[in-house]
Parts: C-alpha cells; structure tokens; sequence
C-alpha cells in the first residue's frame, strides 16, 4: 500500500482532501489535514488528493503532483459536442483488411488506464489480436466449439441460432469475429466483486478511445461466450482456471460510414 505524504509548507488548510477521500483517511485538526493511524495501509491509490489539492500539498508513493498529467482547461469539450460524439458511436460489422498500427493500438489500451474500478484495483488483463490470421483462428475454434455444442444438445444449439453461424462460416462468411483484422479481450480473476463491471468500463473506454481515432468497434459476444466455455480456445488464449473473459471487441477502421444517427427509445426512468 502507498505511503501518503504532506508537504505543511504548501498546505493552505482548504480541507478538501479530507472531503474527497473515498475512505476519509484524512481528519482536519486546527485547520490542517491530519493522517488516520494506519492510513496507508487503507489507501487505494486513487490519486484523488494528489489531483485535487490546489496547492501540490499531498503526494502518494510513486504519485507526485509532478507525476500527474494537469486538467487542460481549453480541451474541455462543449456539451453537445459530448452528445454528438456518444450518439454516433455504432457497432461496426463491416472492416477494411488494412490493419490499425500498433502504436494507434497502443494508444487506446493505454486509456483504459482511466476508466473506473471498483476500490481502483484496475484487475483488467488484455488479450489483443494484432494479426488478422490469428482473429481467423479464433472464429474457427469458436466455430468448431458451436459445433461440439450441436452434437450435445441440437434443440438448445438451435435456441441460439448456432446451426446458421456454423453453416454461414463453412460458406465463407464470418458471423464471429465479421472479418475484423483486431480481436480485443479483456480478461480478469473470476468471483471477485464486480470484475464484470470493470472490464465492461475498461471496454467502454477503449471504444470511445477508438472512435476518436476512426476506428470502428463492436462487441464479440460469441468469443466471449466460447472462451469460457471452449477448452481449446482458453488453450490458445493461454488463460489460467481462475481466468474468466467478461468481454471481447472486433477492432479495425470501418469499411463504410455512417451519414446519419439512428433513432434509440427514450430512457426508461422511474424518478422518485
């Protein structure tokens, strides 16, 4: 756990340290903020003193306000510039075969960093697919694991419509990884609280990454499904026992775009 440290000589006494901190490890005493005992045995590394003290007073282990990237007032951007950009994000089911470098690639992974967790444990795991040859191997032992499913159970396999992907995919068509040259997944230990909504959040980032980069994104729930099920997959994925996917995204530039912003149902709210 971090060591916190406070520089006195640059602390101003505001109290808002001991305001935002998720745990309230800080008490303010005589106009100064004051460590619980065992404090940093507790902290969880957040940075939100770090980020938020005006002054630079507040420092973690291996976090200095030196170390912390400044908020840019001028890059914020306006409201409805915020709306436009979520509103046309779409499901991209159509890619060119060009591959996205690897240093685009590495640009969006790197702002998943950012997105929440819960107690800022940040478990997310990555598995990318750089080589569209290897995002075909993966679609062929799903496949092949939708076949085995066929075998076992055909009414259920019929239930999820897995009998028209197989013999789609046997016809030359793609209906699990949509001929994408990047497969995407995220991967963290399984029967932790709220693993699923971390990586869900991590993914979601990584999209909103992507689309401010051109590319195009979709979810591969077939994968995801398989590589939890599917010993030979999570054999080629190299994922331990403890290992649970919680989801997976096609990634490449899109083959066409979008001219306009398709309607969605209003929110269905219950104010109380």
């Amino acid at each position: 756990m971090p060591s916190i440290h406070i520089d006195y000589s640059r602390c101003v006494g505001d109290g808002i340290c001991a305001e935002i901190c998720p745990l309230k490890l800080y008490r303010m005493e005589d106009n100064k903020p004051q460590l619980l005992k065992g404090a940093g045995a507790f902290c969880i590394a957040c940075g939100h003193c770090v980020a938020a003290c005006p002054k630079g007073a507040i420092a973690l282990e291996g976090m200095t306000p030196d170390d912390c990237t400044p908020v840019e007032p001028g890059l914020r951007i306006s409201a409805d510039a915020a709306e436009h950009f979520l509103m046309r994000r779409r499901s991209t089911r159509a890619y060119k075969p060009a591959p996205v470098a690897r240093h685009v690639l590495e640009e969006v992974l790197d702002l998943s960093r950012w997105a929440p967790s819960a107690s800022n444990r940040q478990p997310v795991k990555w598995i990318m697919f750089e080589k569209p040859e290897e995002v075909r191997k993966v679609a062929e032992l799903v496949i092949h694991w939708m076949k085995d499913m066929m075998a076992q159970d055909m009414e259920a396999a019929k239930k999820q419509r897995l009998p028209g992907l197989v013999s789609l995919f046997m016809a030359g068509q793609d209906m699990i990884c949509r001929g994408a040259p990047h497969l995407l997944l995220a991967h963290a230990p399984a029967g932790v609280p709220f693993m699923a909504q971390d990586c869900t959040a991590a993914i979601t980032y990584v999209e909103l990454a992507a689309l401010a980069r051109d590319l195009g994104t979709c979810w591969a729930g077939y994968v995801t499904w398989a590589a939890n099920n599917s010993a030979e997959l999570r054999t080629l994925l190299e994922l331990s026992e403890e290992d649970q996917v919680y989801g997976a995204i096609l990634l490449g530039y899109p083959k066409y775009r979008y001219s306009r912003i398709p309607e969605r149902f209003a929110p269905s709210v219950r104010w109380r």
